[in-house]
């Protein structure tokens, strides 16, 4: 399968190293490299990720890294990342929304 990231995952990987490098550069840098990395589990094993139980929808699924959830959608032979949010945030549908 190929992994794509959605222009709006990126954005939230831009936030997340913006807000973490104000205290640390080097943990901002670690947590993205975690991040990008769970890429490379879910395009082995796409369903390794659990349903997001918002949704409920078995396509759109996640894994978890740290604090941080990675939503992905499998669509053919594509798993799109969706979002990069932190746990304690409240997943809304505005959180997915991107033009691919």
């Amino acid at each position: 399968m190929n992994v794509e990231w959605t222009a709006n995952a990126i954005r939230h990987l831009n936030g997340i190293y913006d807000y973490i490098s104000k205290d640390s550069e080097f943990y901002a840098r670690r947590m993205i490299d975690r991040l990008t990395s769970r890429s490379i589990q879910i395009q082995e094993q796409a369903l390794s990720g659990e349903v997001v139980p918002e949704f409920g929808d078995a396509t759109i699924r996640e894994v978890i890294e740290g604090p941080y959830r990675l939503i992905y959608q499998a669509s053919g032979s594509t798993l799109f990342v969706l979002a990069v949010i932190h746990g304690a945030r409240t997943l809304t549908t505005e959180l997915l929304e991107d033009q691919r």
